[in-house]
């Protein structure tokens, strides 16, 4: 695997993060196509959007925004079936963990989804309290972590 992560600069680029997206959320998990993107989605520059590739093919996508001062507010993070298990949503998360860090922001935080609040304890993340909640129909849970 040549694995590359990158800011996403181009709307080439941003467009292959969104079909990253659809083929996780909207094929897989049935999340509804008109719930997938929103206006954060009109431009690289409408937020911190993240593109992995494998030999330039998109396998994963991410993206950022600020939640409230000095904290940033991960999303929409998505690797291809193939790909999962293999580092590259941890890597992914670093990367975007890194640049949110470099921008002057000092935590991070997250709506999981149930199914994956073990991944993102093992990358230091804390469950807030409160109950699990629906977004998309699918059960999560907020998470923090100080960066």
């Amino acid at each position: 695997m040549a694995l590359n992560y990158e800011r996403i600069t181009t709307p080439e680029m941003l467009e292959d993060a969104i079909g990253v997206r659809f083929t996780v959320f909207v094929d897989e998990q049935k999340v509804p196509a008109d719930e997938e993107r929103d206006e954060y989605d009109d431009t690289p520059e409408s937020c911190h959007h993240f593109l992995v590739t494998d030999n330039g093919k998109a396998i994963g996508a991410g993206r950022w925004k600020e939640y409230e001062p000095g904290v940033a507010k991960m999303q929409r993070i998505a690797v291809l079936l193939p790909y999962r298990g293999t580092g590259v949503g941890r890597q992914l998360l670093a990367t975007m963990e890194a640049d949110a860090k470099a921008e002057g922001y000092s935590a991070s935080f997250l709506g999981a989804q149930c199914t994956a609040e073990g991944f993102y304890h093992k990358l230091g993340y804390e469950t807030e309290p409160g109950e699990p909640f629906l977004d998309a129909g699918i059960p999560h849970v907020n998470m923090r972590k100080q960066l």
